[in-house]
């Protein structure tokens, strides 16, 4: 029988291999970079918490101590909702229903356009088609708010000034610039192999797109949808400009009267107001936000 020499038995036995050591070490690595990740998203995110949640402390108070702890909570701040209106109240609802038409109208209009130019422009070749996309790389540089004044001149020529139609088709021509470059963008990056295989197949090019490339650009439209219903809902200067009957207000007017003279706010109406203001939005991000975690996978990049 084999006998343990003095050297042996004093020896210290090996509890991990070198492999198993260099994954713990690995793994502790990672463990610290998503640490430090976290905690400086916390950080960044501190003042937009602190914001946010100081307005809806503040939307439920009747005051505040030191302008940031509740001393009595109350739903007075809220009588906004069932108050009628009055000569320095437009009606709510029927600000909140305009608001609506605008950012949806504008939303489904530039989905609409936006989509079927962008497949155009990236796929087929024509004449023009060079100098249309710098004309539109132009417009969207230029800034709207020059546009003001001739583009109040040809609504009131269209007899489109104090209507909802008048702001919506302005802000809508705006926006087409950006969302046909952002959706260009989107359908440059799918194969040509996947659309020619259904063109094989016997498909339309109207099928294809409708059938093949629209499915895969969501995160593309899902993206512009977002852009154009905030950019509709949140629009004041157009209104404030166009539109002089408080019937055909949105909510961005609607809280402009509430503001008034600093002096006399009332930050607790203020406040309520504010969040009912940007919870439509909120919730639409949440509902499309899906879409943007998509990823197309798979192919070469498409044509320029």
């Amino acid at each position: 029988m084999a006998q343990t020499t003095p050297a042996a038995a004093g020896r210290p036995r090996q509890k991990f291999t070198i492999s198993e050591r260099l994954v713990a070490r690995e793994r502790r690595r990672k463990v610290l970079a998503h640490v430090l990740v976290y905690a400086f998203l916390v950080v960044t995110a501190l003042p937009l918490i602190f914001g946010y949640g100081w307005l809806v402390l503040n939307s439920f108070s009747e005051t505040l101590a030191f302008g940031v702890l509740p001393e009595k909570l109350s739903l007075k701040n809220w009588r906004f909702l069932v108050e009628p209106p009055s000569r320095f109240y437009p009606d709510l609802w029927r600000t909140t229903w305009n608001t609506a038409l605008l950012a949806i109208g504008m939303t489904v209009t530039v989905v609409a356009v936006s989509t079927p130019t962008a497949y155009a422009l990236s796929r087929l070749k024509f004449a023009g088609r060079n100098a249309f996309l710098a004309l539109t790389l132009v417009l969207h540089a230029f800034p709207g708010i020059t546009l003001l004044i001739s583009t109040y001149y040809v609504l009131r020529a269209l007899n489109l000034l104090n209507s909802i139609t008048g702001v919506f088709l302005v802000k809508a021509a705006l926006m087409l610039p950006l969302a046909i470059w952002v959706m260009k963008g989107f359908y440059d990056n799918i194969s040509w192999d996947v659309e020619m295989s259904a063109l094989v197949d016997g498909a339309t090019r109207f099928q294809t797109w409708y059938k093949v490339m629209l499915p895969q650009v969501m995160p593309g439209i899902a993206s512009i949808s977002i852009f154009s219903f905030i950019y509709g809902w949140s629009e004041y200067i157009y209104v404030i400009t166009f539109i002089q009957d408080k019937e055909s207000w949105t909510l961005a007017s609607y809280i402009n009267t509430i503001v008034g003279d600093f002096r006399a706010l009332d930050y607790g109406l203020l406040s309520a107001t504010a969040l009912f203001y940007i919870a439509p939005v909120l919730l639409f991000f949440i509902f499309t936000q899906k879409y943007l975690m998509r990823v197309t996978i798979g192919g070469t990049k498409g044509g320029s």
